[in-house]
């Protein structure tokens, strides 16, 4: 029985009138061995429906799990992304002359975003460190402007603002960077 025939309603010509003859009539064996097929058949194929839907739902319920396990904390490794931003700018923001004074400081400082950088790789999250020079990449980089820039090519980096990261497989912040627009001549 093909899928269609198990959905299609009953209809009043399907029905056996009870008070006919023929529904009296005991079927013969083989009316009985088809009709025993019959059912047998459409309850298999519903056993192996059933079979599917349910190893369909283990796998669905497996990857399911094991997404959550990869990237449940993206959101908290997300809002934790400006605290190593505004660490890294600090120490960046100390002047030359004043980095002796402000040692134990920075050192500190220092020490904490390893530290946070060390607990993003234990969780899958790696940073996406572009340097000046490097050719622009839509998929892990973000423009934040553009600009010419002598001596440059279009496309290339000439100013990278923040860091990017991946969770695993996945972009978690593309890295922020300014673009040179320069056309050759």
């Amino acid at each position: 029985m093909s899928d269609a025939e198990a959905k299609k309603p009953i209809s009043d010509e399907d029905l056996i009138d009870i008070d006919s003859p023929e529904a009296l009539e005991d079927p013969s064996d083989d009316e009985r061995i088809a009709i025993l097929e019959a059912e047998r058949d459409d309850l298999k194929d519903k056993f192996m429906r059933a079979l599917a839907d349910a190893e369909n739902s283990r796998k669905r319920s497996e990857r399911d799990r094991r997404e959550a396990e990869q990237y449940g904390g993206s959101k908290l490794a997300r809002d934790l992304l400006p605290v190593f931003d505004n660490m890294k700018r600090a120490v960046s923001a100390v002047p030359e002359d004043a980095r002796d004074a402000n040692k134990a400081m920075i050192e500190g400082v220092e020490l904490t975003m390893r530290e946070l950088l060390n607990v993003f790789k234990k969780h899958g999250i790696q940073p996406i460190s572009p340097e000046v020079g490097d050719r622009f990449d839509p998929q892990l980089h973000e423009a934040m402007f553009e600009a010419p820039l002598p001596g440059t090519t279009a496309g290339e980096i000439i100013q990278v603002e923040a860091d990017g990261f991946m969770l695993h497989d996945r972009l978690l912040r593309p890295a922020r960077v300014g673009v040179s627009s320069m056309t050759a001549k």
